[in-house]
């Protein structure tokens, strides 16, 4: 189980990103290195028991939109939570993109997250250069820039 308020993520900068394959809520598949060479990533990784994390799910439904047209994937991956209760959270918000599962915790696992919310930002060629408690919209700007 992972907490909120906590150090997000140990240091992984700078190390190629664990490579994971999950499911949104209609069962489409994805795998993350079907980004690498294309696009930058943003994970991030919430519950639905966390306020910061309700907090930045509404602000991403208002944001998505930029974040698509600028080239960035971001991934809202729901940590640890029943696929019914994801769902139904992603109802009452009206999110407009799609909301990955990790039931298990395995992903969160993978990438040593501690808190939520906690966001992980890997470049086009699939290198983590950042992790924060906060969605690193310059940075991601930033990499979206880089060819």
């Amino acid at each position: 189980m992972v907490a909120t308020g906590a150090s997000p993520v140990p240091a992984l900068k700078q190390q190629v990103a664990p490579d994971f394959k999950t499911a949104d809520l209609e069962q489409n598949t994805i795998r993350l290195s079907g980004f690498r060479d294309k696009k930058p990533v943003v994970l991030f990784f919430w519950t639905t028991w966390c306020p910061y994390c309700l907090r930045d799910l509404k602000k991403m439904n208002t944001d998505i939109t930029t974040y698509r047209q600028e080239g960035i994937e971001v991934m809202a991956i729901n940590v640890g939570e029943a696929a019914s209760k994801a769902a139904r959270l992603v109802k009452n918000y009206s999110l407009t993109y799609p909301v990955f599962l990790d039931e298990d915790s395995a992903i969160a696992d993978l990438y040593d997250v501690m808190g939520v919310p906690a966001y992980v930002l890997i470049d086009k060629k699939g290198v983590i250069r950042s992790t924060a408690n906060r969605f690193p919209h310059d940075e991601a700007l930033e990499l979206a820039k880089e060819r």
